[in-house]
């Protein structure tokens, strides 16, 4: 894969993993496969109460390939595939969860002889 990868974690306090739908922001990391580097935090604004809020979520991080969350709807899990973005059920905080899959990634990318 030659081009960086951009991963997109679900919060609404910028601390703690939070559902793909009720997310109010997503925090933007760049992963080249070897380093992780932050890049923004996106504004995911969200009405308390309504449901089915995931297409504002998956607008907000349409660009990125993979996305990190506590879960998502079934809706959003459609909405998530047909855009192609790999969804990674986790929970904890944000670097854990993030520490978690890029550790993750490496280790299946190694060589097995």
């Amino acid at each position: 894969m030659g081009d960086n990868m951009k991963i997109a974690v679900a919060t609404s306090n910028g601390k703690d993993v939070d559902h793909f739908g009720k997310a109010q922001a997503f925090m933007i990391y760049e992963f080249d496969e070897e380093d992780v580097q932050f890049i923004e935090r996106r504004e995911s604004p969200k009405i308390k109460g309504e449901k089915h809020q995931w297409q504002k979520s998956l607008g907000v991080i349409s660009d990125c390939e993979v996305v990190i969350c506590a879960q998502a709807g079934l809706k959003g899990k459609f909405g998530l595939k047909n855009a192609r973005i790999k969804l990674v059920e986790d929970e904890g905080s944000v670097d854990e969860v993030l520490e978690r899959y890029i550790n993750h990634y490496k280790f299946m990318k190694k060589p097995i002889f």
